[in-house]
Formats: structure tokens, C-alpha cells, sequence
């Protein structure tokens, strides 16, 4: 009994004694794991002799984007406005900028995003996982109490950033398509990138050149839409009548009416094969997005969101199959999304280019927009019974970086417990905005 205690006191005592080192996660291994396997990739890449397969695509943007996005989540302040997304993009393209990649990392790394189009799996799974992995209530309920401002504020924003756009001298289209929209297109997996292969098949340029001029417009909005978020809450702090303290709706604290419990769902432990079975519908539902788009001419990454919505409105996708959907999400989301940030940062996002389209113009259209979306539902909440600051924040988030814009923004706020609604107006707010946006292309291109 007592050399049970005592094996029990040391292995509490080696846990408490664990280094600070050992303890620092990079992506999702430890930082000495970290260190021995990039050690491996990092000599090999500098004797030119990583594959250019595959494997060696993954390892490249794996090491890569790991590390740059775990410095990007630890530096204050900067971690809060997209910190993470920013470092993966532009380091890579500043190195390369700076020729020191070498050309077989460049090659490993065409071979997965390019050759394998590693980035159409990305958005596939993202996009079909998050909108079947969405809780039905959510969707159904969220929506109705939320479509009109959340319409009304995508209207109003995209008017009055093309305004302010002409005024200031740039192309009305260009204003419209490549600022605007990005801005409201819900973030960068589920929004830019359906988004980019959406222009893409209208008007024949690249994906993946169409993504280094969307992406900076959604990093600024999500910058602007914090700052904003901050500013009302310290307006729900001085003027309480304008505030809930958190809760949307007026009149209905008593009913807690509020879809808290949309929330409460228990993670399920992984099931290898429902992930499987998650993968097959994420590519089924790709696949049909492209016959789709043979049949009506429409771009086939739409036609993929709306096949989705319309799968889960209707319920009829089995619920172990929505499942396995959502734990294939969390999984590519959780792994791969600053990895991919760090190869399209490599092979797309030429540094000039980007950082000459960033004009002080360009700074104003993005703030007007978030502003006008700020605004509008703040004053449409009065004529739906809702708290003029909680709706003004929900609306912020349509302007936000996807999820991980929707935590930054209602954390700045201290009001998590919205974040249902913010999944509307992310989610289904960004997946409206691309497919508009995509439709109104097609007819004037």
C-alpha cells in the first residue's frame, strides 16, 4: 500500500515539476516534439531533398503553419485581431520575398496545394461540416429572428462601401467585389476561399491569385469590427437602456429566450468511421456542387453551400452522419487551417502586390463598411424588439474573421453566450453574401 502511495506522490511531484518548455503546445504537438520533427524536415529542406510529393507538402506547410500560428495566438493584443492568420500568410510570403525559401520546399509545397488541390478538400470539409455540423434550432430559429438586419446590414454596408469607393476615386467593381464582399463573406475558410472559386469560374483568373486580394480586406474588417465591439460595450455600460446585459431579446429574460441551449449539446467522443463517413459526404457534396454547376452554369462552390443548407433544413441527412461531419470540421479546421494560410502565404500572396493594394482608400471602404453594418443593426433592433448593443455586436460579427472572429469579438464584450447568433450572422450571413455576390458577377461579367 505504501509503495503505491509513494509511486503515486512521485508521479504527481514529476507532473508538478514538469518544465515551462515542455508544457508550450505548437499546433498539436508539444514544443520538444515540435523541435525534433522540424529539426528532421528543416535539414532535409536545406539539403534539397524533401519529396515532392504529398508528403512533402504536408510537412512543409505543417512545420510552417504550426509554428507561425502559435506565435500569431501569443503575442498581446495582436493574437485578439487575427494575429494567427496574419503571421501564416505573410511571413511565408516575406520569406519568399526575401528568397529564403529554396525552390524545393516551393515544390514540395505546389504539389499539395496545387497539383492535389489540397485547398478545394479544405473548404469541403469546412463548408459542409460546419453548416450540417449547426445545430437545426440554430438555424431555423436564428435565422428567422435574424434576417431581416442582417439583410438590411449587408445591403446597407455594400451600398455605402461602393459609395464611399467611387468618392474616393476607385473603380465601382472593384470596390464592390474585392473589398466589400470580402469583408462580409464570414471569414476566410468558409467565406473567402468558396468565395475565390467562385470568381474563379466566372471570370477565369486563378483561385488562388483572386485569395491574395480578398484575404487582407477580411483581416481589417475583423480588426475594425473588435474595435467597435469594444466601444459598445463600454455604450452598454454608460447607457443600460440600451443594453440587455447580454440578452438579445427584450422582454423575454424570464424565458431565457435567448437559444442558450442550442449550446449544450455534449461533444461526442471521435468515431474514426463516422469521420469517414464525413469525408465521403464533404467530396459527395463538392462532386454535386460541380455537376450542378454543369447543369445551370452557376459556380459549383455555391451551388456546394446552398446543397448543404438545404440538406440540413429539410433533416434528412442521418444524424450519425452530421456528426461525423462536424468531428471531420473540428479536425481540418483545428490542424490544417494555418497550415493552408502558411502554402497559399508561400506560393500566392506575392508581397509586393498585397501591401501596394493596402492605400489608406482601401482603409476607409473597409472601416465604412463595418461601420454601416455596426450601425444598421443597432437602429433596425428597435423595431424587432431586440437590445440595441447586443444586435449592434451580432451584427459586428458579420464583418468578423469566421469563428475564431466571432470569439474575439464577443469575448471583447464579455457576451459569449450570443454566440449562437453570431453563428447566423457568420455562417449563413457569409454563405448569403457569397452566393449574391457571386450571382450578381455572373450577370454583369
Amino acid at each position: 500500500m505504501e509503495t503505491k502511495l509513494q509511486q503515486t506522490s512521485i508521479s504527481q511531484k514529476s507532473l508538478v515539476e514538469k518544465k515551462w518548455w515542455q508544457k508550450i503546445q505548437v499546433g498539436s504537438v508539444s514544443l520538444p516534439v515540435y523541435c525534433a520533427l522540424s529539426a528532421v524536415i528543416f535539414a532535409t529542406a536545406l539539403l534539397q531533398q524533401l519529396p515532392v510529393n504529398m508528403l512533402g507538402g504536408f510537412a512543409v506547410i505543417l512545420t510552417l503553419g504550426w509554428l507561425l500560428g502559435t506565435i500569431g495566438g501569443n503575442i498581446p493584443i495582436i493574437k485578439n485581431f487575427g494575429g494567427p492568420a496574419i503571421f501564416s500568410l505573410l511571413v511565408p510570403s516575406i520569406l519568399v520575398f526575401f528568397n529564403f525559401v529554396n525552390q524545393n520546399v516551393l515544390d514540395s509545397a505546389n504539389i499539395l496545394m496545387r497539383e492535389a488541390n489540397f485547398l478545394y478538400f479544405y473548404i469541403a470539409c469546412l463548408v459542409c461540416g460546419s453548416i450540417l455540423g449547426m445545430n437545426r434550432k440554430i438555424l431555423v430559429q436564428g435565422l428567422m429572428r435574424m434576417i431581416i438586419p442582417m439583410l438590411i446590414g449587408m445591403i446597407a454596408a455594400m451600398g455605402v462601401g461602393t459609395l464611399v469607393g467611387v468618392l474616393l476615386g476607385m473603380d465601382w467593381q472593384h470596390t464592390l467585389f474585392f473589398i466589400v464582399t470580402p469583408v462580409l463573406a464570414g471569414g476566410i475558410g468558409e467565406g473567402i476561399l468558396p468565395l475565390s472559386l467562385g470568381y474563379s469560374a466566372i471570370t477565369g483568373i486563378a483561385s488562388e491569385q483572386l485569395v491574395a486580394q480578398l484575404i487582407p480586406a477580411t483581416i481589417i474588417g475583423n480588426f475594425f469590427a473588435i474595435m467597435c465591439t469594444a466601444l459598445l460595450s463600454r455604450l452598454g455600460e454608460k447607457r443600460p437602456e440600451l443594453s440587455g446585459q447580454g440578452q438579445l431579446l427584450r422582454f423575454n429574460k424570464k424565458n431565457k429566450d435567448d437559444l442558450s441551449d442550442a449550446l449544450d449539446e455534449t461533444d461526442d467522443p471521435i468515431d474514426i468511421k463516422k469521420m469517414g463517413a464525413g469525408v465521403l459526404t464533404a467530396c459527395t457534396l463538392f462532386i454535386l456542387g460541380g455537376l450542378l454547376e454543369h447543369l445551370t452554369g452557376f459556380p459549383g462552390p455555391v451551388l456546394m453551400i446552398v446543397a448543404a443548407a438545404l440538406l440540413k433544413y429539410v433533416n434528412i441527412v442521418p444524424v450519425d452522419t452530421q456528426k461525423g461531419s462536424k468531428m471531420l470540421y473540428k479536425f481540418i479546421s483545428g490542424n490544417f487551417t494555418f497550415p493552408l494560410m502558411a502554402g497559399l502565404g508561400l506560393l500566392y500572396i506575392p508581397l509586393k502586390d498585397v501591401v501596394g493594394a493596402l492605400t489608406w482608400q482601401y482603409f476607409i471602404i473597409v472601416i465604412s463598411v463595418v461601420f454601416t453594418v455596426i450601425v444598421t443593426g443597432f437602429f433596425v433592433s428597435r423595431f424587432m424588439n431586440m437590445n440595441p448593443v447586443e444586435a449592434a455586436i451580432i451584427s459586428a460579427c458579420q464583418s468578423g474573421m469566421g469563428g475564431t472572429g466571432d470569439v474575439a469579438i464577443l469575448s471583447t464584450a464579455n457576451r459569449m453566450n450570443l454566440m449562437p447568433f453570431a453563428q447566423v450572422a457568420t455562417r449563413l450571413g457569409g454563405a448569403i453574401t457569397v452566393i449574391s455576390m457571386t450571382a450578381i458577377l455572373r450577370m454583369i461579367f
